[in-house]
């Protein structure tokens, strides 16, 4: 096998199964910081409630008509398919879900939502809200505006309205977004799939190009060997390297979850400098766990190799 064609074959595996999956990874990482960031924005915004209300109608008549605020409650009902009637406290107010950016929070059985494994949020296009039985919890943050002599929650492209479901005690709202939105930055994303496709074919076609010509029989097993490198960690021997891996990305995952939970006051019972030995402690154990991965592979490909070799398909 000529090194050109190593060095091809190693790129498109490099370029297609590991850059553009953890590029992907690291974006869909980012909007669910931003995610985290805006909410918690809005979770510190007043709350909305009946004195609230009446104050905004009174600053109404000195010109003022917009503000930001937060209500949690339970949902009333969803009338002509884009207005969320949402009744919390001692009040009712309607929410235009036009544009509005709609999630829903997972089910957490465990007390501590740090200790059960996270899952993101489930983003719902507000056309399909419609769905929702009357009753079910809501966070709604965002612009509240004037029309009608009534205030309406409006999404804006400077104030965007946030619309969250769940299902868990009002207590433990804020540390279960927390947790559940820091899971958005994973290799297997929605992403994932393309570059994956995109690198097989170029592999097979590589295959492709070199049949019918044994001097570059190893290539074409090289190649056919590489398309199935997103499955390697998970085949023997190396599988059980990757309940290691699996295991060191969990904790690596709890610590960034408790490191912003203690920078945002959620836990009290930690010093506040704690928050910073455990985003690095996180980072130390996420590459440790990178690196087991990568070794993973590697056994796997020479466990192939090997094989091979003994049953003659290929030689030195």
């Amino acid at each position: 096998m000529r090194i050109a064609n190593l060095l091809v074959i190693l790129l498109t595996v490099i370029v297609f199964y590991g850059f553009l999956p953890v590029a992907g990874a690291l974006f869909n990482r980012h909007k669910w910081k931003q995610f985290r960031k805006r909410f918690c924005e809005l979770f510190n915004a007043p709350l909305l409630d009946y004195r609230q209300y009446r104050r905004h109608l009174e600053n109404s008549e000195s010109g003022i008509t917009s503000a930001v605020y937060r209500l949690t409650g339970e949902i009333e009902s969803i009338t002509d398919g884009r207005t969320l009637w949402v009744r919390g406290g001692d009040l009712t107010i309607p929410v235009s879900l036009e544009k509005t950016n709609c999630f829903l929070l997972p089910t957490s059985e465990s007390k501590n939502v740090t200790d059960s494994k996270p899952e993101a949020p489930q983003k719902i296009k507000w056309n399909h809200l419609s769905t929702v039985v009357e009753g079910t919890k809501v966070f709604i943050g965002g612009q509240v505006e004037l029309k009608d002599n009534r205030l309406n929650f409006y999404h804006t492209k400077q104030e965007p309205l946030t619309v969250i479901l769940y299902n868990c005690p009002d207590s433990k709202l804020k540390s279960g977004i927390i947790h559940s939105a820091r899971t958005g930055g994973r290799y297997w994303n929605n992403f994932t799939p393309i570059p994956l496709v995109i690198g097989a074919f170029i592999l097979v076609l590589i295959a492709a190009l070199f049949l019918g010509r044994p001097a570059y029989h190893l290539t074409i097993i090289t190649s056919l060997i590489a398309i199935f490198v997103p499955v390697l960690p998970v085949m023997p021997p190396g599988f059980l390297f990757t309940f290691i891996y699996r295991r060191l990305v969990w904790n690596a995952s709890k610590l960034r979850i408790d490191s912003e939970l203690i920078s945002l006051g959620i836990i009290k019972d930690a010093p506040v400098s704690s928050a910073r030995r455990y985003m690095i402690r996180s980072y130390t154990i996420e590459t440790l766990a990178w690196l087991i991965i990568i070794f993973t592979i590697c056994i796997n490909i020479t466990f192939i190799y090997i094989v091979l070799f003994q049953l003659q398909v290929i030689s030195v």
